[in-house]
């Protein structure tokens, strides 16, 4: 199966709309998705009339329709005791922590330094308990793995390198006893250069899924052209036990901007997932994701067609 056939986006699509939250705001996009209490929960950015962001979560019984929206902000910036959310709260990505008991939920503070990674650990997407800021500036697109590796902790993450200095912006991971200090960096999935569509700056997209034959990766490249940035997805495996190795990685990217919502909006030409449910009953998966950096969409793929393309891709180098 080609890659571009793999997702098929909802008909119902955009599912949320700034018009649809009970408050005045400007963009609602980027969403971590998790299921919790047998309900569809996502913690959706909200951009306000400011331009800055909090999150605000909604739910849905189907995770299609029917969302029922905090009438007020769930996570919103707290830079009296956490100053590196002085400018907004943005782009969370959800795992579930057995081990705790507990939903760790990454995203990024807009600091005066710039974007950070911050954790903060729910249980009922209610109440949070910050652990404050886990990586310095600039650094975004982060997500944990749901369970330890060898009795630590590992972070996926997207570093952003000095433009003076910088060759890319790659996909990196480190390791963590503690999930507050942090270690053993190391590049994850390099940018590719050239003419290609993830060529030199790529980022994390949902959380990571465990399969039987590896944790499955969503990730985002972007080209930039004469009009502006594409964001498209693309896919790669990594090793279960040891997910510093790449097994596969796909040479096409296997969805990108193609819709009106998609191509027309405040970042046109993105596609920007940030959130997976994996139904495995069903064979399905529910992919959530940014539009055009104004709404928010859901396209679905079979798991086994998922998990069969990406085993096809090539090894990387």
């Amino acid at each position: 199966m080609d890659g571009m056939e793999l997702f098929t986006r909802y008909t119902g699509n955009p599912i949320l709309t700034a018009e649809d939250w009970p408050y005045r705001v400007n963009a609602v996009f980027n969403p971590g998705a998790i299921e919790c209490g047998g309900e569809t929960v996502l913690l959706v950015r909200v951009e306000d009339m400011r331009g800055m962001s909090h999150l605000t979560v909604a739910r849905s019984a189907d995770g299609f329709s029917n969302w029922r929206i905090d009438t007020q902000p769930t996570l919103a910036p707290d830079p009296e005791n956490y100053p590196e959310e002085v400018w907004g709260v943005e782009d969370p990505r959800i795992v579930y922590l057995e081990e705790l008991g507990a939903y760790a939920v990454t995203y990024t503070s807009f600091s005066m330094g710039g974007p950070l990674v911050s954790l903060a650990l729910t249980k009922d997407f209610r109440s949070f308990e910050r652990r404050g800021a886990i990586m310095p500036p600039e650094d975004k697109d982060a997500c944990l793995f749901p369970r330890r590796f060898g009795g630590r902790w590992a972070l996926i993450h997207r570093p952003m390198p000095s433009r003076a200095f910088g060759d890319g912006a790659h996909i990196w991971i480190s390791f963590s006893h503690d999930l507050q200090h942090w270690g053993e960096h190391k590049i994850l999935l390099p940018a590719r250069r050239g003419g290609w569509w993830d060529a030199n700056k790529v980022g994390l997209g949902p959380q990571p899924i465990e399969t039987e034959h590896g944790w499955l990766l969503l990730y985002h490249g972007v080209r930039s052209t004469a009009s502006g940035s594409l964001y498209r997805v693309g896919v790669a495996l990594l090793d279960l036990e040891d997910p510093t190795k790449v097994l596969r990685r796909s040479d096409q990217w296997i969805f990108g901007p193609r819709e009106t919502y998609e191509r027309l909006g405040d970042v046109p030409g993105v596609t920007f997932p940030t959130g997976v449910i994996v139904d495995r009953d069903k064979d399905e998966v529910r992919m959530y994701y940014g539009a055009a950096d104004t709404s928010v969409a859901v396209a679905m793929a079979k798991f086994s067609e998922l998990v069969d393309y990406v085993l096809h891709c090539p090894e990387p180098d």
